[in-house]
């Protein structure tokens, strides 16, 4: 949810497109196990879906620009995120070799190939990842359901929070989310569109 809203609001300052979002991902069962009703996805799916859909857009003449936001376990790279910069790598690498052959960096012809390249013209920033958390001017803490991921919903999306039924979990990783404020869920979400829309002007 809080990587729709924030899409949404970045693409309504640059005239973007905005995708649906992959609803399910690699959840695992770190937090709650089957019983807690935790959907999880296998990596390795993910990662083929997420192929699926880079290749898809690339063919569709998607050249640049391509942002994947992630705003849920972000922290050191967790399997979500891997898959997702797995997939993308590996698309570009075969485009890449697909254009010059076997061989093409090493070519001498490609002596200057970094050199002649600006940040928005290279290949590997054609698809570029934002996790949430870890944007630039991010001021708040990454968290699991707590006061920073709740704040952010709860500004993108009023009344969605429910802190009536806070009482009803035994969750130490939520305790946090009693402070919940949409203040701070507009500050930092702004933050991040912020430096989002700064990525995208190569500022």
């Amino acid at each position: 949810m809080v990587a729709l809203g924030v899409s949404e609001k970045i693409a309504e300052q640059v005239d973007g497109l905005v995708l649906p979002p992959i609803w399910y991902g690699v959840a695992s069962y770190a937090v709650g196990g089957p019983e807690t009703n935790t959907l999880n996805v296998d990596v390795d799916t993910i990662e083929r879906y997420v192929t699926c859909i880079l290749d898809s857009l690339f063919k569709s003449g998607f050249k640049k620009n391509i942002f994947v936001i992630i705003a849920h376990q972000t922290e050191d790279y967790m399997p979500m995120t891997l898959a997702c910069m797995k997939a993308a790598k590996k698309l570009i690498m075969a485009e890449l070799e697909q254009k010059g052959g076997y061989g093409w960096w090493g070519k001498r012809e490609n002596a200057d190939f970094y050199e002649n390249l600006s940040g928005s013209d290279s290949p590997w920033n054609k698809v570029r990842f934002v996790l949430i958390p870890e944007t630039p001017s991010f001021k708040g803490d990454s968290d699991h359901a707590g006061v920073v991921e709740c704040s952010m919903v709860e500004y993108l999306y009023p009344g969605s929070i429910k802190l009536d039924r806070h009482n009803a979990i035994d969750d130490w990783f939520a305790e946090s989310a009693v402070n919940t404020s949409v203040e701070l869920g507009e500050k930092l979400v702004n933050c991040c569109v912020n430096d989002v829309i700064k990525m995208i002007k190569g500022e």
